[in-house]
C-alpha cells in the first residue's frame, strides 16, 4: 500500500499517514459559510480536499473512506443579510447553500459522504455544552454560556502562540459575563427576528466554534483521522474547536492530523473588493473560464504556498490542458474505450504521480510529470496521463475531451481537426524555412482569433475572445 506523508500543523513536522482504522479513514474539513456565492478563497480548500479525498479512495477504497463538510447556516452574517434584505434566514441559506454545491460541483470536486447543516445538530451541540459545563470547562453567564480557556492548559499549541499573543494578535470581545478575555462563545442568547432554540440558558443559538466539534463528533466519532480548512481557520476556530473537544472527552484526541490551506492572492494581492481584484467563482465560470481550467491553476502550485491566481496563469493552463485533452483525443479515448482499459486490468496510475501526490500533496510535482507523461506516442502510452486526468477531477467525461469556450458553447468536431492541422503545416513550413507560408498561416490563426501557446514544447491552443470560426471554414 502506498505510504502517504502530510504535513501536520500541529506537530510543524511531515508524517506517516496512519489512519486509526484503515477500514473507515475519515476526514473533516470546514465549510462555507451560506450567505452570498462562493469566492475565490472558498475554492482554494475545496479543491484541496478533494484531491486528498480522492488519493485516500485511491489508497484505501471508495468505501473505506468518509469525508464531512459542513455547511455553516447559523451566523450573524447571515442574519445580517436577511435584515438587509427582507428575505427569511432559511431562504438565504438555501439558495446559498445551493450554490456552493453547484459551483464547487462545477470545479470538479467530488460530493462529501456527508454535508451536515449546522442548524441540524443543535441538540447534539446543547448536549456538549451541558458535559463541559458539569465539567468546569464552561460556565453560564447571562444567557451566555462561554468556555474557559484558562480550564484547557494545552489552549495554543495548534497555533504555536502564548495566550498573551493571542490577547495583542486578536480582536477579543470584551463583556462583563467573561470570567477572561480569552473565553470563547458557546452559546448566546436570541433577540426577536434572530434565530433561536430552547435551552437550559433559555431560547438562544450556538456560537461558531461549537458546531464543527459536535457534527465531527456525531458522524466520524470523538477521534478521527484528519481535520483540514484554510489557514485563517488555525486560530480562533481550530484552536477552540480543539480545547472544546478534548475537554467534552479527555480520553480521545480530536484529529489525528491537522492540515492548512495557504490563501489566495490575485495578480499578487490579497483578493479584496476595496482592490476591485474581488470575484466569485461563478464569476469566472460566467465570463466562459471552464471549470477545469480554474481547478488547473489551483492545483498548479502546492497547497502550503500561496496561490497566486494570474491570467497568464489562466491562459496557459488553459493552453496546457487543451493539449493533453487533444492528445487523447486523437488517439481514440472514449468512455468505451476506458471501459475496456478498466476491464482488462490496463487502466493503471503512473507510480510518481501517486508518489508526488502521496508526499504531502505535491500537486506541481504532478504537473510536471503530466507533461512528460502527454509526450507517449501511442494510446497505451497515454494510460498515465488519462488516469492522473480523471483522478484529479480535471476529466469528468470522456465522451467530451474539450473545455467549452468563452462563449459558452462546444466547438464543432471539424474545429479541432482543422486548427491542428495548421499548426502542423506551419511548424513544417518553419523547418523548410519557408516563411511566407509560415507566416501566412500564422495570419489565418490570428485572423480567427486562435490563441496559440508553447508550453514546455508543446504548441497548443485555446479558442480565445474574438475567436470567429468563419475564418477556419475554408480549410475544412
Amino acid at each position: 500500500m502506498t505510504e502517504i506523508r502530510l504535513h501536520n500543523t500541529k506537530t510543524r513536522t511531515r508524517e506517516v499517514f496512519t489512519p486509526l482504522d484503515p477500514e473507515n479513514v475519515r476526514m473533516y474539513v470546514c465549510g462555507p459559510t451560506v450567505y452570498d456565492r462562493a469566492h475565490m478563497g472558498n475554492a482554494r480548500p475545496a479543491i484541496v480536499f478533494d484531491v486528498l479525498y480522492r488519493l485516500l479512495r485511491h489508497t484505501y477504497g471508495a468505501d473505506h473512506v468518509t469525508y464531512v463538510r459542513n455547511i455553516t447556516d447559523v451566523d450573524d452574517k447571515i442574519n445580517a443579510r436577511a435584515a438587509e434584505t427582507g428575505r427569511s434566514i432559511r431562504e438565504i441559506t438555501d439558495e446559498t447553500a445551493a450554490w456552493y454545491i453547484e459551483d464547487m460541483a462545477a470545479l470538479g470536486n467530488l460530493t462529501p459522504d456527508h454535508s451536515p447543516r449546522a442548524t441540524e445538530y443543535i441538540a447534539q451541540m446543547v448536549t456538549m455544552i451541558e458535559g463541559l459545563i458539569a465539567s468546569g470547562n464552561a460556565y453560564a453567564a447571562d444567557g451566555h454560556v462561554l468556555f474557559s480557556v484558562a480550564s484547557y492548559p494545552e489552549y495554543g499549541a495548534l497555533s504555536g502562540r502564548t495566550v498573551d499573543d493571542m490577547i495583542a494578535g486578536a480582536r477579543v470581545e470584551v463583556a462583563p459575563y467573561k470570567r477572561d478575555p480569552m473565553d470563547f462563545v458557546l452559546w448566546k442568547p436570541s433577540d426577536d427576528g434572530q434565530p433561536g432554540w430552547d435551552s437550559p440558558w433559555g431560547t438562544g443559538r450556538p456560537g461558531w466554534h461549537i458546531e464543527c466539534s459536535a457534527m465531527a463528533g456525531a458522524l466520524l466519532g470523538e477521534s478521527f483521522d484528519i481535520h483540514g480548512g484554510g489557514n485563517d481557520l488555525m486560530f480562533p476556530h481550530h484552536e477552540n474547536e480543539i480545547a472544546q473537544s478534548a475537554c467534552a472527552h479527555p480520553e480521545h484526541e480530536m484529529a489525528q492530523i491537522w492540515l492548512h490551506n495557504e490563501m489566495l492572492l490575485v495578480e499578487g494581492r490579497k483578493m479584496s473588493k476595496s482592490l476591485g481584484n474581488f470575484f466569485t467563482v461563478r464569476d469566472l465560470l460566467d465570463q466562459g473560464v471552464p471549470g477545469e481550467v480554474i481547478r488547473f491553476v489551483f492545483l498548479s502550485t502546492h497547497y502550503r504556498k500561496p496561490m497566486d491566481w494570474t491570467e497568464d496563469k489562466r491562459r496557459e493552463a488553459e493552453a496546457t490542458l487543451t493539449g493533453w485533452l487533444s492528445v487523447l483525443r486523437k488517439h481514440g479515448y472514449s468512455p468505451g474505450m476506458v471501459a475496456k482499459l478498466k476491464a482488462s486490468g490496463d487502466w493503471t496510475a503512473d507510480h510518481e504521480v501517486i508518489g508526488n501526490l502521496s508526499s504531502d500533496m505535491n500537486t506541481p510535482g504532478v504537473m510536471a510529470r503530466l507533461h512528460l507523461l502527454s509526450k507517449a506516442k501511442t494510446a497505451y502510452g497515454l494510460v498515465g496521463l488519462a488516469y492522473a486526468l480523471e483522478m484529479l477531477g480535471l476529466v469528468r467525461d470522456w465522451d467530451v475531451l474539450e473545455l467549452s469556450t468563452s462563449q459558452g458553447d462546444a466547438l464543432p468536431d471539424w474545429v479541432g481537426p482543422v486548427v491542428d492541422d495548421i499548426l502542423v503545416q506551419r511548424q513544417k513550413a518553419r523547418e523548410a524555412k519557408d516563411w511566407a507560408e509560415a507566416d501566412r498561416l500564422r495570419e489565418v490563426l490570428n485572423a480567427s482569433g486562435v490563441q496559440v501557446a508553447d508550453v514546455k514544447g508543446a504548441v497548443t491552443w485555446v479558442p480565445g475572445p474574438n475567436f470567429d470560426i468563419a475564418q477556419l471554414e475554408s480549410f475544412k
